[in-house]
């Protein structure tokens, strides 16, 4: 193509006896190869210096070529020769592209070049280019022509911007997602994600492992008709329910149902939803996770069946109807009730407040021979002291001051049948000596006379106390505790039969939900996990009184109880000892130890361990197996 005049003009000007193929391009042209668009080619009024021009030109950052009309170079700046290392004439040769793009680039990039350069619009592409060390660097090139008044391309500028950093950056963005695609595959859960309607967009391997299916049989037919399709019919209008109610809501929640496998089989998932918000704090996205559940709602029904099924014989044997549970604590003192409770010993039951240890002495009653007869409880902490003697063992006429007639105690009435005493550490003295008259000689006197009545009564016994110390504080007669714990029993607190709270839950609600007319579809979940986490001070009776609260209160079908109900200087409880009892404990074990010691193992006699600390020997020995302290490692060696 022949230099237009104004090329050659502005050539002569400067004394320029070889122009356009050594020096390439005008400096109208280089001015546009740094920032020009697509424009159209006009006369300058005033041109400025052609060298200043390309100085400027070269200390522009990016590499800068000017290409002809069908795209072979004829200019490139500094920056693009001292990357390439190239001259200029090796840059205009044809074999130019070939000795510095990447071999992986070439076919591409000519093609994308073909495209671009048989048009008149500015185009790009990015490209690996060689440096003069030999290594390749990303490079995105952008092409702008450069048009005359009749609208034909007369010049392409290409300008090369290195963004190796950021195809590192994509790089690395794109083996962190390959990752984490692989992670998330890996995951044992089902993991969804979903538009801000609920449409199904994705899904992990381990779900479509399960289902059977590729990604677009999953998502083909619509979210709406697979879930319908897939949900067991049972749960599919309680889950429709929960669903539409979640999306809606836009915050997250969770549903359990059971999911059609490849086999042919439902298993319970629970699937947690979570909204993704964007800045403006619009859902874009739903993940959710999706649990399988199948054991545990299997170990469910086995509880629950097994609860039935204890329930079931409970009422059969009429006997402990109004105790709920199946956890082996409990297990194991109703089998303690059911050999002792057919015999007439005096039985001691522990425990702290509201384990339900009337209920126990009532079971025992019921088992036993005296069942028809009468069963008398008494709590002896809610009796004045001064009335104490007169409830227990009656009076006679005019004993005291408002006596007007003679009345029968409660052993009396009790008489043929069963006395529950309930609480009988805080007995007074004087009512203790009394008690231990009747236990052993079976009989009684009237406050007021001092005639000996005859009895036949079982007593059975209970208290939250620790009576072994108040034996040792001197508040507790040491004889009559042996006569109470002939056989002894200790009632498991709640926090010790945790397992048992769901049935205990169902019973309550069941049975105040009845008195009050209300029946309850669920539990709110919340409630159920407070219920598992709190430590229930009050045991069995505190939950007993929180259900009948939150029964009465309630206004729907779902059972619900306020937290701050139970937040109430709740005591802490710990299996360990406080550091001072952990000191007297100690010290108690030393003294024992040095005198099991001194004794050569011997406990009783008049040079045993009992002797020496001078205690009674059926205590040293509660203590010797309380402390865990093995007597036989003091028995001295006998001489052979």
């Amino acid at each position: 193509m022949p230099p237009d005049n104004r090329q050659v003009d502005v050539q002569q000007k400067h004394g320029e006896r070889n122009p356009a193929p050594a020096r390439g391009a005008t400096p109208q042209e280089l001015a546009t190869a740094a920032g020009a668009g697509d424009v159209k080619l006009t006369e300058p009024e005033l041109l400025p210096d052609e060298q200043e021009l390309r100085r400027i030109i070269d200390l522009i950052p990016q590499t800068i070529l000017v290409l002809n009309p069908d795209g072979k170079a004829i200019y490139a700046n500094r920056v693009a020769l001292e990357y390439t290392g190239l001259s200029l004439d090796e840059v205009r040769a044809d074999n130019f592209r070939d000795r510095v793009f990447h071999p992986e680039d070439v076919q591409r990039l000519r093609e994308e070049r073909q495209r671009g350069l048989s048009g008149s619009v500015p185009f790009e592409n990015e490209q690996r280019a060689r440096g003069k060390d030999g290594k390749y660097r990303w490079f995105l090139i952008r092409y702008n022509p450069l048009i005359d008044e009749r609208g034909n391309v007369v010049r392409w500028y290409a300008t090369g911007t290195d963004i190796e950093y950021r195809k590192q950056a994509e790089t690395k963005l794109r083996q962190e997602e390959r990752e984490l695609r692989q992670l998330i595959d890996f995951l044992p859960q089902h993991v969804l994600v979903l538009d801000k309607d609920g449409t199904l967009l994705q899904v992990n391997k381990t779900m479509l492992d399960y289902k059977g299916l590729t990604l677009e049989e999953m998502k083909g037919g619509g979210t709406r008709e697979r879930i319908n399709r897939d949900v067991h019919p049972d749960d599919l209008e309680r889950v429709q329910k929960e669903r539409s109610a979640g999306l809606s809501k836009g915050v997250p929640f969770e549903t359990e149902k059971r999911l059609l496998g490849k086999d042919g089989q439902f298993r319970w998932f629970l699937f947690r939803y979570n909204p993704v918000l964007n800045e403006a704090g619009d859902i874009v996205r739903w993940f959710a996770t999706a649990t399988d559940v199948e054991d545990r709602k299997q170990a469910e029904d086995r509880v629950r069946n097994e609860a039935i099924a204890l329930r079931e014989q409970i009422d059969r044997e009429s006997m402990f109807e109004d105790i709920v549970g199946s956890s082996e604590a409990l297990r194991k003192v109703l089998r303690q009730v059911a050999r002792v409770a057919p015999s007439d010993s005096t039985v001691l039951i522990l425990g702290e407040t509201g384990t339900g240890k009337e209920l126990i002495a009532r079971a025992m009653h019921k088992r036993s021979k005296r069942a028809d007869r009468a069963f008398i409880p008494v709590n002896c902490a809610a009796i004045p002291t001064s009335l104490i003697a007169s409830e227990l063992f009656g009076h006679e006429k005019g004993a005291f001051t408002g006596a007007t007639q003679r009345r029968l105690g409660r052993f009396e009435s009790a008489n043929g049948g069963t006395i529950f005493l309930d609480e009988v550490g805080d007995l007074p003295p004087e009512i203790q000596i009394a008690l231990l008259r009747v236990l052993q000689e079976r009989e009684i006197e009237r406050v007021g006379s001092n005639k000996s009545i005859s009895i036949d009564v079982r007593v059975l016994a209970a208290t939250h106390h620790d009576l072994e110390a108040l034996v040792a504080e001197g508040r507790f007669r040491q004889d009559l505790l042996y006569r109470l714990s002939v056989v002894p029993i200790q009632m498991p607190s709640l926090r010790e039969r945790r397992q048992d709270i769901p049935l205990l839950v169902e019973y309550f609600i069941g049975r105040f939900g009845k008195k009050a007319g209300k029946k309850f579809r669920t539990i709110d979940k919340k409630t159920a996990r407070l219920f598992e986490s709190y430590q229930w001070p009050g045991n069995v009776r505190e939950l007993q009184n929180v259900i009948e609260r939150a029964v009465i209160l309630s206004e729907d079908d779902v059972f619900s109880v306020d937290a701050a109900w139970l937040k109430q200087n709740t005591p802490q409880f710990s299996d360990s000892p406080t550091a001072l009892n952990r000191v007297l404990l100690l010290h108690e074990k030393q003294m024992i130890e040095s005198a099991l010691a001194e004794s050569g193992g011997r406990v009783s006699g008049p040079s045993g361990a009992a002797a020496k600390l001078r205690i009674p020997t059926r205590t040293l020995d509660s203590k010797i197996k309380r402390l865990g302290i093995n007597k036989f490692r003091f028995k001295k060696p006998q001489a052979s």
